[in-house]
């Protein structure tokens, strides 16, 4: 689950970590509100959509797809350059490498105080699971993208690994605080705020923690200058604020009826809808399907106990995807019941009118008796004995391996 960075510099101040004042808008007159208040002759306008390289993006009109403004982020030196850029951010859709063509909608602006910048540098806090940890990624090259400086010059990147049972240590604080070539007041005001950090990373159940830039003031005081925060949504019944937070126009509608529904779905890129139960098996389904030259449209995963209603909402959100040519079912039945998913198959291709090729393969409790209901009916089920066939079958009736 991703926030917005004004929610996230919300949570930062609120655990002590230093940073500029300003104020969430969603409105031209809010913004130029803000710029009154602040009372700061330099403000960055800056557009909030759950994506990164907001600063190098570009803004276009959302019916005719005309360019509006280079950048959604950007510096104002007056009151009318903040109605100016308020105007031609809010409303329009905002591309960046990071949404791909389609953009979103701006429908947020923060207007912050300026800062006099004396250095950026780049700050993460994310889960490492390799070595169920929390890895601290720190670099003296802030403001930019941190693949390019991983690419390029990865020297420049330090990391620390930290023990969750032991939290982190002074040591450990000191030796990226010396990496970064920070001291003084610098090294006291970065140590303080990583502190503050960590302790909201672990209590605040955080995926990850970015912050680029993290700057250096004239005065040498360490401030976030932004806040890319996104949550493991595995401990959300520990946090009941969540709810007023998660901001449902940056979700696609159908992932968030899969949640209503008690499904894991999540849009991809590809053309073959997957219907699998378990997430082990979904992720190992995608796979497959990629090993024999197709590309998978979705994750969805329908869990262990999805009745035959479940069944066929899935099939529905799967065939709402204008691009999906095909699709592939792929149950093992542990507690599942390989009758009843064909029973909802039957029930969901009728309902829908299904046109595209589908392929099932069944396995596990009453696969028998799921292979002759299939059998019985007079739709065009394409059955599979195991996931390879059934991955080539399908990638095969899409034309996929022509």
């Amino acid at each position: 689950m991703n926030i917005h960075e004004y929610q996230g510099k919300a949570m930062l101040r609120e655990f002590g970590v230093p940073v500029l004042e300003g104020q969430h808008c969603t409105s031209v007159e809010q913004a130029l509100a803000a710029y009154d208040n602040l009372n700061s002759k330099v403000v960055a306008v800056k557009s909030q959509i759950h994506a990164g390289g907001r600063g190098k993006g570009t803004l276009y009109h959302p019916q005719t797809r005309e360019e509006v403004m280079q950048g959604g982020v950007k510096i104002a030196f007056s009151r009318d350059e903040v109605e100016t850029y308020s105007t031609n951010i809010l409303g329009n859709v905002l591309v960046t490498i990071q949404t791909g063509d389609e953009g979103k909608v701006v429908k947020n602006l923060y207007v912050e105080s300026g800062c006099d910048i004396a250095h950026e540098y780049y700050l993460a806090l994310l889960v490492d699971r390799d070595n169920k940890s929390v890895l601290i990624m720190a670099s003296t090259e802030g403001g930019m993208d941190i693949e390019h400086v991983a690419e390029h010059t990865p020297e420049k990147i330090h990391k620390v690994i930290i023990d969750v049972n032991a939290g982190l240590l002074g040591f450990q604080k000191r030796d990226l605080c010396l990496a970064l070539g920070l001291s003084g007041m610098s090294l006291r005001s970065f140590g303080k705020s990583l502190t503050a950090m960590y302790e909201m990373f672990v209590s605040q159940d955080c995926a990850m923690v970015e912050i680029n830039p993290l700057v250096k003031s004239k005065s040498d005081e360490i401030i976030a200058l932004d806040a890319k925060i996104s949550f493991d949504e595995n401990a959300e019944f520990r946090h009941k604020n969540w709810d007023q937070l998660r901001d449902l126009s940056e979700e696609e509608d159908v992932e968030i009826r899969a949640k209503e529904t008690g499904l894991s779905y999540v849009k991809l890129d590809g053309n073959i809808g997957c219907l699998v139960n378990g997430a082990g098996l979904a992720m190992a389904t995608m796979d497959v399907i990629k090993l024999y030259g197709g590309e998978p449209a979705n994750f969805l995963d329908v869990g262990g106990g999805a009745d035959e209603e479940q069944v066929k909402t899935a099939f529905s959100m799967i065939m709402e995807d204008p691009n999906v040519k095909g699709i592939l079912v792929n149950i093992f039945g542990g507690i599942m019941r390989c009758d009843i998913i064909a029973r909802g198959v039957i029930a969901a291709t009728e309902a829908l009118s299904l046109e595209v090729p589908l392929v099932v393969r069944l396995a596990g409790t009453n696969v028998e008796q799921g292979k002759k209901i299939l059998a019985a009916s007079d739709l065009n089920i394409h059955p599979a004995n195991d996931l390879a066939e059934g991955a080539q079958k399908i990638v095969s009736l899409i034309g996929g391996d022509e």
